[in-house]
């Protein structure tokens, strides 16, 4: 029925068809149209299979490489666990394997590169998940922006003709509205092809039974499903026929403890030796008791190594009973003859639900196999109560509806950084490309408007609420409306498009106050609602905790109060665990680390650059690069495992190099190879080798000196980053050619000076980079922090301190300051009778801090006339009531004189002519005070220029 339209038109094409129909054929199929179209070799065109879950993709790469590996297509998977992490490293791949998710972030600057732009077709595996609540909208977002790359296309050549156009397949084996899926992928001539294969051609007829189990109203979803481990043994003996027989569970731990009480109540037959095999070679100790009874268990927690033995053995048919999670439907393809769907409650967000119709509908897909069985069944197992429901549900199908109106907001953002939406009337047609716009034309009540609502009165609404949602960016700076309500993205808006982040998350970090701490910010990535997929299941807390708090192991760096009770606390833990290299033997929270740092680098990432593009405070900002860098390493930034960043080094070799004393580079750098084998255990030339990779590590040096040229209030200082081993990193670099260090440098007020990245391959081409840097005075000290970040490296930073020196006295007394061009009121140094206004002139603050008063010259502008009176006011009459300045001056001479480090004879003789000078001084100051107040007043501003100097310049 298919091969018609799928080999010899180019439609778009949609296809609903039972599980083993040949669905994966129909993509084969459209992959062979493009080939026969496109003249090899091929180097100007790209495939896209999209797929929800990372397995799925790697199960069809596996086999579409040895499908088209001979005839010269090269595939490579796109998703989290792959060390591709932008669009230059699929440049030579023509098909290429994603999940929408990934695709998404990828196409976010489409515009930018080329490789989007050859994307010729497009396979939907598993099109159904377009109703997912946390994951559909993606996908719909995705398809409705390779749609706009391809009228981009078609508008920019002469031709329409002339571009290939972009196909789109798309398959589900459960999606009963595929005409509306027909629709939204419509190519402007017309719906896609829809084709429907009902249950009559499945290659395995499927028998559907649907049994009740009593449950009292006080008996909670958890008890009524360990009841259910004790019948599951009776319906595999009822239906099973001695074939294999899949058992879906809701939870890792109900899998393990269902396969417990069957190993226990039920005998199979089947061939041991086969079984014994394979229990050698499988790592987990209860798994491989189970396999000796013919029983294994499958999930996300099990190793990798683990699972890929089960699913062979499954699929040979030599274990009897296998016992999984849902999540299983989705992905890997291993059917059986009995399915068994054991409670239709699963656990998700917290708390115990419904399994979706498509869910349920996905598990009975796995039964029926078509090389062995021509009969399959499928059991559901559920409450007396429910049984009904369910039997209604295999009769018939919902309707498949849009999910994007829950997560608009975040995808209206990136097109507005896209320039795809320009303004309101634009936003609504790219609505109109959407899946929503078709559903919600044809059932508005499921979207909130009113049922009676006309094409038009949907549209309305619709408008409305892109605008309520583009109002709410606009409100948190993403973006800008002028008022003729057209949009432009602002920096802050590009960055949470360009990583990917979500809006709850953007507004959490319009809270940070500046001077978060490095233990704060770490708490802040913990709450992020990216992590919202991490559960806390309760067997973890026990290890959790113990990371946490514990007197008689290692622990994590800042613990936290109480117990582990919260996702985000346990977040938290396992971020610090890694960080602190700490050893975790529980392999599903080893999986848990690989998701929050695969998420948490980007995380990170992002922080540091969206508190540079807002000019935040300097402490927070420091501490988001260093977090980042620590997030890349994976360790902390004083961390004594350096070691472990070096090829070829894991956690047993840097273990054993830092309890051997080579916590740093250098010290690594100045042990001899040989020593370094023999901690290692290692023969040579493995020292030689990890000597070598340290050696060719940049090594920095920060220079910083003060110039010249300063005042009052501001001071120029030269910084010089060197690189000291420039000439022998020319031949031969152990980092990367995108490695760079940050300088940056914050003053006591927790003002950012400066901030620069300074690339490597800049510094190799003469050894240094140099900048005068212009400093203003802070109001608490002259002290500045200068710091030089390393992008990937731990243990290559530079943290130094430097006091910048100013014209004037040191400040005590009572003053007012003048910072950053504002006039700064502080309550230790303004007068409590001095009222100093926004609109005060310079003239008039100035005069105050001389404590001259106000000439009577009526210059209209006085800082642009030719009086220097009024510039810097004239000297007033001396009032005998004020408290002197000298005293204070006395003061702060003699506290200088107690601190200094003149040897004691020769501060003895200073102390002396100090004694005799100022009995003389305030001698003659009083006989002169008798005549005149002239002479006391020009010594006190005398006093006041020379404050700042030394001693010996007195």
């Amino acid at each position: 029925k298919a091969l018609d339209d799928l080999l010899y038109t180019d439609r778009n094409f949609v296809i609903r068809a039972p599980t083993g129909s040949g669905k994966t054929v129909m993509f084969e199929l459209a992959i062979t149209r493009l080939l026969i179209r496109v003249p090899m070799p091929w180097l100007n065109i790209k495939i896209v299979y999209m797929a929800p879950i990372k397995a799925l993709c790697s199960q069809r790469s596996d086999d579409w490489k040895e499908k088209f590996g001979p005839i010269g297509l090269i595939c490579k998977e796109l998703t989290g666990d792959t060390a591709m992490d932008d669009l230059f490293e699929i440049q030579h791949a023509h098909i290429i394997l994603t999940t929408p998710e990934k695709w998404d972030s990828m196409t976010r600057k489409w515009r930018d590169n080329s490789l989007v732009q050859l994307v010729r077709l497009i396979l939907i595996d598993e099109v159904h998940v377009v109703k997912d609540e946390s994951r559909g909208a993606t996908l719909e977002v995705v398809v409705s922006r390779m749609k706009t790359v391809q009228s981009f296309l078609s508008c920019g050549s002469e031709s329409s003709d002339s571009v290939l156009s972009m196909r789109f397949v798309a398959v589900s084996a459960t999606i009963p509205n595929a005409e509306d899926i027909a629709e939204w992928l419509s190519d402007g001539k017309g719906p896609a092809i829809c084709l429907k294969i009902d249950e009559r051609y499945r290659p395995v007829k499927l028998r559907k039974v649907v049994l009740g189990f009593p449950c009292s109203s006080n008996q909670t979803e958890f008890k009524f499903d360990l009841t259910l481990n004790y019948k599951v043994a009776s319906v595999i003996q009822a239906y099973s026929e001695q074939k294999p027989t899949l058992v879906f569970c809701a939870t890792r731990k109900g899998v393990q403890q269902a396969a417990s009480v069957l190993a226990k109540d039920a005998k199979f037959i089947m061939n041991v030796e086969q079984l014994q095999k394979c229990a050698k070679l499988v790592k987990e100790a209860r798994l491989r008791e189970l396999l000796i009874c013919g029983i294994a268990y499958h999930h996300a927690g099990v190793e990798v190594s683990d699972r890929k033995i089960i699913e062979a053995a499954f699929n040979m048919g030599d274990i009897p009973v296998l016992f999984t999670t849902s999540t299983l439907a989705m992905g890997v393809n291993l059917p059986a003859h009995l399915v068994i769907i054991k409670s239709t409650m699963h656990y998700a967000g917290g708390m115990f639900q419904e399994y979706s119709e498509t869910d349920i509908l996905q598990m009975i897909g796995r039964a029926g196999r078509p090389q062995f069985d021509t009969t399959a069944t499928a059991v559901i197992m559920t409450r007396l109560s429910t049984r009904d429901k369910y039997v209604q549900m295999l009769n018939g199908a919902d309707t498949i509806e849009s999910s994007l109106h829950m997560h608009l907001i975040e995808h209206l953002n990136a097109e507005v950084v896209l320039h795809t939406i320009t303004d309101v009337n634009i936003a609504l047609e790219w609505i109109r490309s959407t899946f929503l716009y078709i559903r919600a034309l044809k059932n508005p009540a499921y979207y909130g408007f009113s049922a009676g609502l006309d094409r038009n009165g949907i549209e309305e609404k619709l408008q409305e609420l892109c605008l309520k949602n583009l109002n709410d960016l606009s409100s948190f700076d993403l973006i800008k409306m002028d008022e003729k309500l057209y949009f432009k993205p602002t920096e802050t808006g590009r960055l949470m498009a360009w990583y990917y982040i979500a809006f709850d998350t953007m507004k959490n970090c319009f809270m940070i106050k500046g001077t978060e701490t490095l233990s704060e910010l770490v708490a802040l990535i913990s709450s992020c609602s990216e992590f919202s997929d991490i559960k806390l299941r309760t067997n973890e807390k026990k290890t959790l905790n113990t990371l946490n708090k514990d007197k008689n192991r290692p622990t994590i760096r800042y613990p936290m109060e109480g117990k582990i009770k919260t996702r985000e606390m346990k977040v938290n833990c396992l971020i610090q665990s890694q960080l602190g290299c700490l050893p975790i033997q529980d392999f599903t929270l080893t999986q848990d680390i690989g998701k929050i740092f695969r998420s948490g680098t980007r995380l990170t990432k992002w922080l540091s650059e969206f508190l540079a593009s807002r000019e935040y405070h300097f402490l927070v900002l420091l501490n988001s690069l260093i977090l980042a860098k620590c997030f890349k390493c994976r360790l902390w930034e004083n961390s004594l495992y350096v070691s472990i960043q070096l090829e070829k080094i894991g956690v047993m070799l840097s273990s054993a190099m830092m309890n051997a004393g080579l916590t740093s580079f250098k010290k690594i750098e100045d042990t001899n190879p040989r020593e370094i084998e023999l901690i290692l255990n290692r023969h040579p030339p493995f020292g030689s080798q990890i000597k070598e990779s340290v050696i060719h590590l940049p090594k920095y040096e920060l220079h910083v000196e003060q110039l010249g040229n300063y005042s009052e209030s501001v001071a120029e200082i030269l910084v010089t980053v060197m690189l000291t081993n420039f000439e022998q990193l020319q031949t031969k670099r152990t980092a990367p050619d995108s490695h760079y260090v940050t300088l940056i440098i914050g003053d006591d007020d927790n003002q950012v000076v400066f901030k620069q990245k300074i690339m490597d391959s800049a510094l190799l081409k003469i050894g240094k980079w140099t900048k005068k840097v212009e400093v203003r005075r802070a109001i608490k000290s002259e002290e500045l922090s200068i710091n030089l970040i390393s992008s990937e490296y731990v243990g290559l930073d530079i943290q130094q301190k430097f006091k910048a020196l100013y014209l004037g006295p040191k400040v005590f007394g009572k003053q007012m300051v003048i910072r950053h061009g504002k006039l700064e009121d502080n309550n230790y140094l303004a007068s409590p009778t001095t009222k100093i206004n926004k609109g005060t002139g310079r003239q008039e603050i100035l005069n105050r801090k001389l404590a001259n008063r106000k000439c009577n010259h009526h210059c209209k502008n006085k800082d642009g006339c030719g009086h220097d009176c009024c510039k810097i006011g004239v000297l007033q009459k001396y009032d005998m009531k004020r408290e002197p300045v000298i005293s204070s001056y006395l003061t702060d001479l003699r506290n200088r004189n107690a601190v200094s480090t003149v040897p004691p004879v020769k501060r003895l003789k200073v102390h002396r002519c100090l004694n005799y000078w100022f009995l003389s001084f305030v001698h003659s100051l009083y006989i002169c005070t008798q005549k005149d107040s002239t002479p006391f007043l020009l010594y006190e501003n005398t006093f006041q220029e020379v404050g700042e100097n030394n001693v010996a310049h007195i």
